[in-house]
């Protein structure tokens, strides 16, 4: 046999033929990670647009050393990340193209966020999440992910910055998928800057919509734009406490990924609160299936446990969140690895 894995059991991936060296290469992954975010903010893709370039020519273009540059290129051409030709040039590759930044869909904000230091030092801090089941980020910097955020507004608006480029696929899969023509008023709960909103509305003109979120975030919106005229308004606040009453459909996006199971509970009880009898409840998250195949929920899963106290949930993990809430799941539909909608309905009260 070629792989170690267990021939009665499909669910466990296969295993080469050299079991060690792909222990070792899974190792050194966090190589990868920051030559990743080192190519990222030195801007080589965007260097790369107009034909193949040397890694000389890349490096006088970015201030930087042009040997170094070279050996980190070809390291990450080994993944596809750029690719080296036989005249010691580099190209850019499908991989490589959502790291430009006049691209939609755009990761570049993203990648070079997550070689922030409050990220790479809180996942070295994995061990002492573990062992007490606590929060990395939070044994490291004595305080919640959102509150250090919130007191260093620079590098909060990069947060947010990253994650609207991040979830701006996400938020057009969400709008084009899901039949909002019902909905005279639609409120965007933790919504961020507004991107999932703003898809929204754009595609249903009958439509109003509040942007709900901290001070700090929603001060960066992006629904102010002439096609969107007199149709939304941005409102801060606690969801803890309260948000805005009496909307036909309220939205939680990649929000209760980032908290723990009663604090989900609690944000699910104060948007069922604000709610008419039988309005209607979008919780908008990755899924992460059974089984032991590669998922990016799995992944998202150990960024949450080392930054954030949340987690990644299975559908049913989800389902038992909305019960105690008081809702109920009326139907799941997945989107892709990142986004599947559980529409919940508010019962008459």
């Amino acid at each position: 046999m070629t792989s170690a894995a267990r021939p009665d059991d499909p669910t466990t991936p296969a295993v080469s033929e050299d079991p060690a060296g792909q222990l070792l290469e899974l190792s050194f992954g966090y190589l990868y990670s920051a030559a990743l975010h080192t190519a990222a903010r030195l801007g080589i893709a965007d260097q790369l647009v107009n034909g193949p370039r040397t890694a000389e020519q890349l490096a006088d273009a970015a201030q930087v050393h042009g040997p170094h540059l070279r050996r980190l290129l070809r390291f990450l051409a080994t993944k596809g990340v750029f690719r080296q030709d036989a005249a010691d040039r580099f190209h850019l590759t499908p991989l490589a193209q959502p790291l430009r930044t006049d691209v939609d869909g755009s990761l570049r904000d993203y990648v070079m966020m997550r070689g922030e230091d409050i990220f790479w030092l809180s996942a070295a801090r994995l061990p002492d999440a573990v062992r007490t089941g606590g929060t990395a980020f939070e044994q490291l910097y004595g305080v919640p992910f959102y509150d250090h955020l919130a007191a260093d507004p620079e590098l909060g608006a990069a947060f947010h910055s990253s994650m609207a480029a991040f979830s701006q696929t996400l938020s057009n899969d969400v709008a084009d998928a899901y039949d909002f023509s019902a909905a005279r008023s639609v409120v965007d709960v933790g919504g961020g800057r507004g991107g999932l909103l703003r898809a929204i509305l754009l595609r249903n003109p009958q439509t109003t919509g509040t942007l709900f979120d901290l001070e700090s975030v929603v001060a960066g919106h992006v629904l102010d734009s002439p096609e969107l005229a007199g149709r939304w308004r941005v409102e801060a606040g606690d969801f803890f406490t309260s948000v805005p009453a009496g909307a036909d459909v309220y939205l939680l996006k990649h929000v209760l990924a980032s908290w723990p199971d009663e604090d989900c509970v609690r944000i699910l009880r104060t948007c069922s609160r604000a709610a008419p009898a039988g309005g209607r409840l979008l919780v908008v998250n990755g899924l992460i299936p059974e089984g032991n195949e590669p998922h990016p929920g799995k992944t998202h899963d150990m960024l949450m446990m080392t930054v954030l106290n949340g987690k990644g949930r299975t559908r049913r993990e989800y389902e038992e969140l909305i019960a105690r809430a008081g809702l109920t799941v009326r139907q799941v539909r997945t989107l892709s690895a990142h986004a599947s909608i559980i529409e919940a309905v508010i019962d008459d009260r």
